[in-house]
């Protein structure tokens, strides 16, 4: 199984569980794509783009269910990022943890 990590607000979490799918936080949408972050890019990720915020939920996606909607990207520093073309099923997501709040 290979597994990646989106960062995301509790929010948009109960939303996910609520729809039974992920089509993206804006940021996603105004990309065209789901940024995903492989299990060493989760801290920088967290770092750039959270950094001071709280209520916080890593949830953990197998991309093997998720097919050729998973393109590998370059993206930061020329890393590869999966990056998904569509919506995210709620059975994609093999775990779901929140972030603790670093203050």
């Amino acid at each position: 199984m290979t597994k990646a990590y989106k960062i995301l607000t509790a929010g948009q979490w109960a939303a996910w569980q609520d729809r039974g799918e992920f089509a993206g936080a804006p940021i996603d949408i105004e990309d065209g794509y789901i940024h995903l972050s492989a299990a060493e890019q989760v801290a920088e990720t967290h770092a750039k783009h959270f950094e001071g915020l709280h209520d916080l939920v890593l949830a953990e996606v197998d991309l093997d269910q998720l097919g050729d909607a998973v393109v590998w990207e370059p993206s930061r520093g020329g890393q590869l990022f999966p990056h998904v073309y569509g919506t995210i099923p709620l059975n994609a997501v093999m775990d779901a943890r929140v972030i603790p709040d670093a203050d």
